[in-house]
């Protein structure tokens, strides 16, 4: 199966995320945090520098919870960051 390239908008989110859940954690550390979430330390300093863009939801579930943060906040702060792009122009027909 080949995945395809993320876009512009999917990267830059995922940057806002990670730094979003870096704030959040503050002065607590991050064995503490991927301890009470379940996941691994590098997994957790990869989302929260950007390098996994699109996380997997269960793990921002474990990790908004570990921080006592709302899901549905983290989805609103990340969203109203990132300017919406406008419509995807139509390709050009290749018609003759």
């Amino acid at each position: 199966m080949v995945r395809e390239p993320l876009t512009a908008d999917q990267i830059e989110r995922g940057r806002l995320l990670g730094g979003l859940l870096r704030q959040a954690r503050a002065e607590r550390t991050m064995v503490d945090v991927a301890r009470q979430a379940g996941i691994s330390v590098e997994t957790l300093r990869k989302i929260e520098g950007g390098r996994i863009p699109t996380p997997a939801f269960f793990t921002v579930g474990s990790i908004a919870a570990a921080l006592g943060l709302s899901l549905d906040d983290l989805l609103h702060r990340v969203h109203s960051a990132v300017p919406v792009a406008g419509p995807v122009p139509e390709p050009a027909s290749l018609a003759v």
